[in-house]
């Protein structure tokens, strides 16, 4: 046999070996596995909510008038009674001047009805002792009985027009100590809604002046959980978030209140969540939007797989094997490679946080290698690209 002829032997027998050795790579199954492993779960309810300080005042006037002076203003600590401004109290001093000169009035005229009064039972009982002797007639006496009952009736109304007269001074005095507005409570002005100068009016409404923070310490989150994720809110329940002034920093709070009254917006109903968190920094503002994730459920260290792998079928079809009775928990069917081969597990699945899920029976043990996807099917976890069996793990 010539050389050429040698030559061209073995280059037929290598085309053959790599023929050989693709048609058997084409043909072998790969597979992405994951390995069942320890993890931390949690199932939680995203939302988002505003911040508030938990009591809040709006401080207001009764009456109106131009206000005269401000003594508070944004972000000032006040204390309860503390003069806030002040509306040009004359017309309301006026008022109290007139009310009490009607009261001297009242006063005056019921001193002069008293000696009235005096003077006509002294003449009674004397015209009715000369009665007895004859000298005066009996007209006479009753005339001056009337004349004294129409004296102790004069005095009852003067007591009890001095009594209007100073219930008019009172109001009248009421209405000029609301020209002081005061802070009714101890806290933080957030907010400064009037000026000097500007005209107070309070017939119909009362206008809000200022509002009052009254602990910015205590801080709420007022979220809007939708109908669907509400029942599974609870009293109690952490809670986390973070704002747009701090997003490296991650707050934490507890739900305090679920309110049951609806929030409909273009026929969305949502449901009002307290979170209740504190804030000894004064990192938060009142009116921050929060990122929220209210935490329903959590399980610690447990056996868990890609949700991945419950949608994986060897045959195609998607989601196969799920079930339950409705007496415990859910199944599904997982593959598992074992003796280098897929094999069909049914598991019993518990918490699902959305991206794993916890095994809940004992189908599977930690380091089992569970299928998540073909080889090449778009979706790689690691690993080498590279299979070094038939199947890829």
């Amino acid at each position: 046999m010539t050389r050429s002829r040698w030559i061209a032997v073995g280059a037929g027998l290598a085309a053959v070996g790599v023929a050989l050795v693709w048609w058997t790579r084409d043909d072998a199954p790969r597979f992405v596995t994951t390995a069942v492993a320890n993890a931390d779960l949690t199932r939680f309810v995203v939302t988002t909510g505003s911040v508030n300080p938990v009591v809040t005042v709006q401080v207001g006037s009764y009456v109106s008038g131009p206000i005269q002076s401000i003594y508070c203003d944004f972000n000032t600590q006040v204390r309860a009674g503390q003069l806030c401004a002040k509306i040009d109290p004359r017309t309301y001093q006026e008022a109290v001047d007139q009310a009490k000169a009607s009261l001297a009035s009242a006063e005056a005229q019921l001193r002069k009805d008293q000696a009235t009064l005096a003077y006509a039972k002294i003449n009674y009982e004397r015209d009715r002792k000369l009665r007895e002797t004859g000298v005066v007639s009996q007209d006479a006496v009753d005339s001056d009985k009337s004349a004294y009952d129409q004296a102790a009736s004069q005095v009852q109304l003067d007591a009890a027009a001095i009594e209007q007269r100073r219930a008019a001074l009172d109001a009248a005095q009421v209405n000029l100590d609301y020209t002081n507005i005061v802070s009714p409570v101890n806290g933080t002005v957030v907010s400064r809604n009037v000026d000097v100068g500007q005209t107070v009016a309070a017939s119909f409404q009362t206008p809000t002046l200022f509002l009052i923070a009254q602990d910015l310490t205590k801080m709420q989150v007022d979220t809007n959980v939708s109908e669907s994720d509400v029942g599974l809110a609870r009293v109690g329940q952490k809670a986390t978030f973070t704002v747009e002034a701090y997003p490296q920093r991650t707050f934490e709070g507890q739900v305090v209140q679920v309110r049951r009254a609806p929030i409909s917006v273009q026929n969305v109903v949502t449901y009002d969540v307290v979170i209740g968190v504190d804030n000894p920094e004064h990192l938060l503002f009142p009116g921050m939007t929060a990122n929220v994730r209210i935490i329903v459920e959590e399980r610690k260290a447990v056996r868990a797989i890609p949700t991945q792998a419950l949608r994986f079928d060897l045959h195609g079809a998607r989601g196969a094997g799920a079930g339950s009775d409705g007496a415990g928990p859910e199944t599904h069917r997982v593959w598992v490679l074992r003796d280098g081969r897929p094999t069909p597990v049914e598991v019993a699945i518990g918490l699902d946080d959305g991206t794993h899920v916890e095994i809940a029976d004992e189908s599977l043990a930690l380091g089992d290698l569970v299928v998540i996807n073909e080889a090449g099917g778009g979706e790689h976890h690691g690993g080498d690209s590279q299979p070094r069996s038939p199947f890829r793990f």
